[in-house]
């Protein structure tokens, strides 16, 4: 399942994509800001396109997303997100929910819950040498 995920997305996909990058909420760039440059001890990437959706933020050596809501229009997108989170289980992503009130009022505990669940995944990716990760 896991070169599922590595298939090339639409180029609506892939629009969509770079459209939440540029337009991102404030939340969104709180988290950012705190995940980017590898700061928790893994590479994430923002706004990135996986299976037909676009996930918040994603680390893919550790098969690890993490996903922001606001809860507008949450009874609406709740058998949409179901189906989503469904396949990209499937596909070996491990997925982690917080809610923007959640990131403003507390984003340290935030933060040591992405850190603890990296942690406790080995890293899946190889290193150039051939060897893998510890």
């Amino acid at each position: 399942m896991a070169s599922i995920a590595k298939a090339k997305p639409t180029d609506y996909i892939t629009g969509r994509a770079r459209d939440l990058r540029m337009n991102a909420t404030d939340v969104e760039k709180i988290v950012w800001q705190r995940l980017r440059n590898a700061q928790l001890g893994a590479k994430f990437r923002r706004q990135e396109p996986i299976l037909g959706f676009v996930a918040d933020f994603v680390a893919h050596d550790h098969r690890l997303i993490v996903e922001l809501g606001g809860g507008q229009h949450a009874e609406q997108r709740a058998a949409h997100d179901e189906r989503r989170a469904r396949m990209l289980e499937q596909a070996g992503f491990r997925i982690l929910r917080f809610w923007n009130t959640d990131v403003i009022d507390n984003l340290d505990g935030v933060l040591e819950t992405i850190r603890a669940h990296l942690e406790e995944t080995p890293i899946l990716r190889s290193q150039p040498s051939g060897r893998e990760f510890p």
